[in-house]
């Protein structure tokens, strides 16, 4: 066979091979975010009911009895996006609207919201009570990854 024969084989082949390859990492980019707490929390695995219950303040307090400090990425954020409907199971549009009844009644504020992966890092790592979500790709700087049940 001759090299000009064996060049489209080639490119056919490394098409192919590209297009698994990316198929691949569509499928499985690793977890689209992270609970992070402050590395003292001596907690390391938490209810999803807790956390739930944590960032819509219905729980003031850590099972150690430590004060929980929940914040929030901004509402657009694809992030907080996904945790809101993984965790809160609702969308962010839905936790606004919760947050502004609670607010309207004089019950209470909503975490705060920061911009980046990086403020709500160091914003746990402020705070021992701390309690955030980051991508899955984050610095963590430190700050200690809570595995959710």
């Amino acid at each position: 066979m001759s090299t000009r024969a064996r060049r489209p084989t080639t490119a056919a082949v490394a098409l192919v091979a590209l297009t698994v390859a990316i198929t691949a990492q569509a499928v499985a980019p690793g977890p689209a975010y992270r609970i992070i707490c402050h590395p003292e929390n001596p907690i390391t695995t938490a209810d999803r009911q807790f956390l739930e219950d944590a960032f819509l303040k219905k729980v003031k307090a850590w099972p150690t009895g430590a004060t929980a400090h929940p914040v929030d990425l901004a509402p657009r954020s694809p992030v907080r996006r996904r945790f809101s409907e993984d965790v809160l199971k609702r969308p962010v549009e839905a936790v606004r609207s919760y947050w502004q009844q609670r607010i309207f009644a004089g019950r209470d504020l909503p975490p705060p919201e920061v911009g980046t992966d990086d403020d709500v890092v160091r914003y746990v790592l402020r705070d021992r009570g701390g309690v955030g979500y980051v991508s899955g790709a984050a610095a963590l700087n430190g700050a200690k990854v809570l595995q959710v049940k």
